[in-house]
């Protein structure tokens, strides 16, 4: 099939150098899968490596504490994800002997994995003619054949499905997911799409037409939540407080708003410190950007005595070693991180 091969050999020169591409074990290809879901490329590949030299093997993640788990995801966030798969390692050991099932309906009843993920795995990890539709792929194919209907539209996504399945059949399945992934991430962009470069230019209806970023009709698409945003840096000698914040630990933080900051960060020392935060002062600020949020974010810090140092219930102190070994929120880590300088 000529739009087939047009792809794969456009891939096979401008391909970006992923980590994940790099292998071919199974147990290494599901980690990224899982590590990817709504997360961008560049954010995860440090993650990957990091956490692959952590658990290098199915058996050495089954074996491993959640604790351990969560912290190795610190940062990451969506640490569902982590919680599932540490789950489904623990299945594979057990069910399968510490071998990743090879087939899409084995794979979708572990923990973490649904249709997507599990064509993904199917095809990139054993080489399985499956079609692995995410939105990328999506906007491709609807594009080439000219589908219309908008991105979350039940009958656009039976017919791109469709399509789908027909192209994954032929040589080099592996390569052929990943292709047609690839062509969506770097040239046929949701925007401004870069036909120029595009492999499936000269066969593309939606280009033909003049106007290929109407395939398929766009949602509304929200702008990032912009939001201001306080975190307490309260330590005792090299201890720094920490509440917990669903799966994982934060620094002390509210939302900011008219108010100065000295008061917010003050409120914040009450309510989980028994000072009244007199000598708190203005440490730095920092931009975190998120799918949903940009959030500009000032730290203010407080040192304490040993009498001062006395926290609620619902906190904790904790020292550099241990921060290392527990699952933390992205924009304490990036406080953190300056303060480390």
């Amino acid at each position: 099939m000529g739009l087939r091969s047009d792809i794969l050999t456009w891939y096979s020169r401008h391909k970006r150098d992923l980590p994940w591409r790099r292998t071919r074990d199974p147990y290494a290809i599901w980690v990224s899968e899982i590590m990817l879901q709504q997360t961008r490329v560049e954010t995860v590949a440090p993650y990957y490596e990091r956490f692959l030299r952590r658990f290098p093997n199915m058996a050495a993640l089954a074996r491993a504490r959640e604790p351990a788990v969560l912290a190795a995801w610190s940062g990451l966030g969506y640490y569902r994800r982590a919680r599932h798969l540490h789950a489904a390692a623990r299945a594979v050991v057990r069910d399968h002997g510490g071998v990743l099932p090879r087939t899409r309906d084995q794979l979708l009843v572990l923990p973490g994995i649904g249709s997507y993920t599990a064509a993904a795995i199917s095809s990139i990890a054993f080489g399985a003619e499956e079609a692995a539709v995410d939105g990328n792929v999506l906007r491709v194919l609807a594009r080439v054949a000219g589908l219309r209907g908008r991105r979350d539209s039940p009958t656009l996504r039976r017919r791109v499905e469709s399509l789908a399945s027909e192209l994954a059949k032929g040589p080099r399945p592996r390569d052929w997911t990943q292709a047609l992934m690839e062509v969506g991430a770097t040239t046929c962009l949701p925007r401004d799409p870069l036909c120029e470069q595009c492999p499936a230019a000269r066969r593309c209806v939606a280009r033909a037409g003049g106007d290929p970023s109407r395939y398929p009709a766009p949602l509304e698409v929200k702008a990032p939540r912009r939001e201001k945003r306080l975190l307490l840096l309260a330590r005792y000698g090299d201890r720094v407080l920490l509440v917990p914040d669903e799966s994982s630990w934060t620094l002390p933080t509210r939302r900011l708003g008219r108010s100065p900051g000295s008061r917010a960060a003050k409120a914040l020392a009450a309510r989980y410190l028994a000072t009244s935060g007199a000598d708190i002062r203005p440490e730095h600020r920092f931009q975190h950007r998120t799918y949903s949020h940009d959030l500009s974010c000032e730290v203010w810090s407080l040192d304490l005595t040993k009498d001062e140092a006395i926290s609620g219930a619902n906190s904790r102190w904790a020292t550099r070693a241990q921060l290392r070994a527990l699952p933390l929120r992205a924009p304490t880590l990036k406080a953190l991180k300056h303060i480390r300088r």
